[in-house]
C-alpha cells in the first residue's frame, strides 16, 4: 500500500502550526466565556501572537460586572455564630459588673478606714497624754493604816489608766558604764547607791534614776528620786540644801560634780521640773513635809566639772 506523501516542514512552520492550533482552541474557550458573561477580553489585545512563546500572549480580565456570591450559610454555622456572639456579649457584661463591684468595694473600704481613723483621732483627743503624771516617790504617810503605800490618790482619777499604761511601757535599760551608780551630798550626809527606775520597788533599794533622763555629765536633765521618811530616809534633809552646795554623782569610772542653783516646794503634779534641759543639769526629788508627804521638795543643780 502506497504511503501518503507528507510535506517536509521546517521547525518554524511546525511552531506556527502549533501556535495557530492553540490560538484557535483559546479563541473557542474565550468565546464560550464571553457568551456566558464570565470574562471579557481587553480591547486592542490579540488572542495569541503568531510567533513567540505561548505564555506571553494577551491577558484575560474578569468581567467588571461580575459579582461573587457568598457561600450559603448552613443552619449549623448560623447557630454557632449566634452562640459566639452571645458569649462575647456575656463576657463584656461580666467585665462591666466586676469593674462596678470593684469600685464599690474600694469606696466601702475607704469609708471604713476613714471611719476608723476618725474614731481613733477622736479617742486620742479625749484620752490624756500617756507620760509622767505625778512626780515620783509619792506614798502614804508611814503611820497611816496599813503602813506606807504608793499614793494613787495623788493621780487624778481620769488619768490613772494613762499612768498605769505609762508605767507598764517602761523597760529598764541595759546596764552601762555611763549610768549613775552612787550619789554623795556632803552638806546633808548623803552617800547612797543609785538604781535604775523610780517606781515603788526601785526606791526601796536606794536613789532611783528616772528612766529616759540624762546620764551624769551629759547634756540634759538627770532626774534622781529618793524617799524622805521610809526605806532608809535617804533624802530626809534634801530640803535643807542651800544654793552653792555640791552634789557628786558617780559612774563606774568617773565622778561628776553639780552645784545647787535653787530649791523649791512644789505640788505632786508639777512634772515640768523633770523636763529635759539645754545644759547638763541634775534634779533631786523627794516627798514633803516629813511623814505627811503631800508635796515635793525639788532641788536643781548644774554641772561644774
Amino acid at each position: 500500500m502506497a504511503k501518503r506523501n507528507r510535506p517536509d516542514l521546517s521547525e518554524a512552520e511546525l511552531r506556527r502550526m502549533l501556535l495557530e492550533r492553540r490560538r484557535q482552541d483559546r479563541a473557542r474557550r474565550l468565546a464560550t466565556f464571553r457568551r456566558d458573561g464570565d470574562l471579557a477580553e481587553t480591547q486592542g489585545q490579540r488572542a495569541e501572537p503568531l510567533e513567540g512563546e505561548s505564555l506571553s500572549g494577551p491577558k484575560v480580565y474578569a468581567d467588571p460586572n461580575l459579582r461573587l456570591q457568598p457561600a450559603a450559610e448552613t443552619p449549623r454555622r448560623k447557630w454557632a455564630n449566634r452562640l459566639l456572639l452571645a458569649v462575647e456579649v456575656l463576657a463584656v457584661v461580666g467585665l462591666a459588673i466586676i469593674l462596678v463591684s470593684s469600685l464599690n468595694l474600694l469606696s466601702e473600704l475607704n469609708q471604713q478606714v476613714r471611719a476608723v481613723f476618725e474614731d481613733t483621732v477622736g479617742e486620742a483627743s479625749a484620752t490624756p497624754l500617756i507620760g509622767i503624771v505625778v512626780l515620783p516617790s509619792g506614798h502614804t504617810p508611814p503611820d497611816s493604816a496599813g503602813g506606807p503605800q504608793p499614793n494613787e490618790a495623788e493621780i487624778p482619777e481620769h488619768l490613772r489608766p494613762a499612768q498605769q499604761a505609762y508605767r507598764a511601757a517602761i523597760s529598764i535599760p541595759t546596764p552601762g558604764p555611763q549610768q549613775p551608780i552612787a550619789i554623795q551630798i556632803n552638806a546633808i550626809s548623803v552617800n547612797a547607791p543609785v538604781v535604775q527606775g523610780d517606781d515603788w520597788e526601785a526606791l526601796k533599794r536606794g536613789v532611783g534614776q528616772h528612766i529616759g533622763s540624762a546620764n551624769p555629765g551629759q547634756q540634759g536633765n538627770l532626774v534622781l528620786t529618793g524617799h524622805n521618811d521610809i526605806y532608809g530616809e535617804v533624802f530626809r534633809y534634801l530640803g535643807d540644801l542651800q544654793v552653792g552646795d555640791e552634789v557628786t554623782v558617780f559612774t563606774a569610772d568617773q565622778s561628776y560634780t553639780y552645784v545647787v542653783r535653787w530649791v523649791e516646794i512644789v505640788e505632786p503634779t508639777d512634772v515640768h521640773v523633770m523636763n529635759p534641759t539645754d545644759n547638763a543639769s541634775l534634779t533631786l526629788i523627794t516627798c514633803h513635809p516629813y511623814r505627811i508627804d503631800t508635796q515635793r521638795v525639788v532641788v536643781r543643780a548644774e554641772l561644774v566639772n
